[in-house]
């Protein structure tokens, strides 16, 4: 194995303290003679627990050694991979030292465990090439990652040469991308201190699609248009869904991320404390081959926060421009985004002679948004369509409207009041007392 893993160029940043890597110097020092068995079974068991707690992590299955290998491939971030993502194969010197890997990747899936397992008495090997994991909820590890490294392993499996293999991989960096922002749909600042990335993915972001938010057709209709611009290389506008709490501002736009993700979008989450960051998130973001919405939930000011004008200048104002793959979303329950008083509202204060000045200055920050989009609170009418639309997907319920209506009535006079939430927190209830 030391001697195959030795000959990659392309994908030898890896890690020198890789599985991979750690294993080949394992296989070097048993291939030399000159080791002690139980020193060296205890390095491989060292290995095979990292190992599995990877497959852990990502939902690994069955052989969990080829789905590692196609997570090195899948996650590394070398220029050749960075070339194809979006794009697929191209032409280029590069090709020569990718097919090169690509024929040691190739004999590393089909490596024989069997000599070192035979001469150490251990069968651990045997194990990972044929795994039953245990049943996991998607919530505790990264389905999204986890079915394409598993989609590419089984395709690497059937590769006769590393040509095929070269195919099969480029043809899966056209698809998918490569490395975290490839393969996961959404990110958060990180709060690792001990790693060097400064976005960290987002595992589990639910499914839902904009048909989950009845009404609101128009509101949805300009997200829609104002994105598909952004993901097709058009000309798009930053933009602020702004209206009354519960009324489906954040479920828009993470629909708006699963309607897209497959044509190249992706999110990233900032909370105002983190805007800080947003120089450093953007530098890591702009060359990449993918659009990214900056996403900013329930965003808002007080009087004497100035956050805002760190954003105001990241947005528009600032000496670098913001990135064409780049678009901030935000929502907020304050049209203006920062709380007026009515000192704000006059030109003479005791505190400053040109106050309107400064209200001017604290509402530029929404002219910086090309787009704005009301949510407001439905009518009874409309909060009534809004119930009756989803209890349709819960075949347990089985009320009739018009008792549906009279309960839902009931339910928003002691819950807060009519809005979308309301809705679904009703029909949470029903679903959850109701017997098939």
């Amino acid at each position: 194995m030391y001697r195959l893993t030795s000959k990659l160029v392309i994908y030898r940043n890896i890690g020198e303290n890789s599985i991979l890597f750690n294993l080949s110097e394992i296989f070097k020092e048993f291939a030399s003679g000159k080791y002690l068995k139980e020193d060296l079974i205890t390095k491989i068991y060292v290995e095979i627990n990292r190992l599995l707690d990877i497959s852990t992590r990502y939902g690994f299955d069955k052989n969990l050694w080829h789905n590692y290998l196609a997570f090195i491939i899948a996650m590394n971030e070398n220029p050749f991979a960075l070339v194809s993502e979006k794009v697929g194969a191209n032409e280029g010197t590069v090709n020569i030292f990718a097919r090169g890997d690509f024929a040691i990747f190739k004999q590393l899936f089909d490596y024989d465990f069997s000599e070192i397992e035979k001469a150490l008495d251990i069968d651990c090997f045997s194990v990972i090439l044929n795994y039953k994991s245990i049943g996991k909820s998607e919530q505790i590890f990264n389905k999204s990652v986890s079915e394409k490294v598993q989609e590419l392993s089984q395709a690497i499996e059937k590769a006769g040469d590393e040509n095929q293999l070269y195919d099969i991989v480029t043809e899966f960096y056209k698809k998918y991308g490569v490395g975290k922002f490839g393969l996961n749909k959404a990110f958060r600042v990180s709060n690792d201190e001990k790693s060097d990335d400064i976005l960290s993915p987002i595992t589990s972001t639910g499914n839902m699609t904009l048909d989950d938010l009845i009404g609101y057709e128009s509101q949805k209709q300009k997200l829609i248009e104002n994105t598909e611009a952004f993901v097709e290389g058009r000309k798009a506008n930053n933009v602020l869904l702004f209206g009354d709490a519960g009324t489906g501002k954040s479920t828009s736009i993470k629909a708006i991320l699963n309607q897209y993700y497959s044509q190249g979008l992706r999110m990233i989450e900032v909370y105002k404390h983190e805007f800080k960051y947003l120089s450093q998130i953007i530098s890591e973001i702009k060359n990449r081959n993918y659009k990214f919405i900056i996403y900013m939930d329930d965003l808002s000011f007080e009087e004497f926060e100035i956050e805002y004008k760190y954003l105001k200048a990241v947005i528009e104002g600032g000496l670098e421009t913001k990135p064409d793959n780049v678009l901030i979303y935000a929502t907020s329950n304050r049209r203006h985004l920062i709380r007026e008083t009515w000192s704000d509202r006059s030109d003479i204060s005791k505190d400053e002679l040109h106050r309107s000045d400064t209200m001017q200055e604290k509402l530029s920050l929404v002219a910086r948004f090309g787009v704005t989009i009301g949510f407001y609170r439905p009518a009874q009418q409309e909060y009534f369509n809004i119930v009756k639309g989803l209890a349709r997907k819960y075949p347990e319920i089985k009320l009739s409207d018009e008792e549906l209506c009279a309960e839902a009535n009931k339910w928003e006079l002691s819950h807060g009041g009519i809005s979308g939430r309301t809705a679904q927190q009703f029909i949470n209830h029903l679903a959850g007392i109701s017997k098939c």
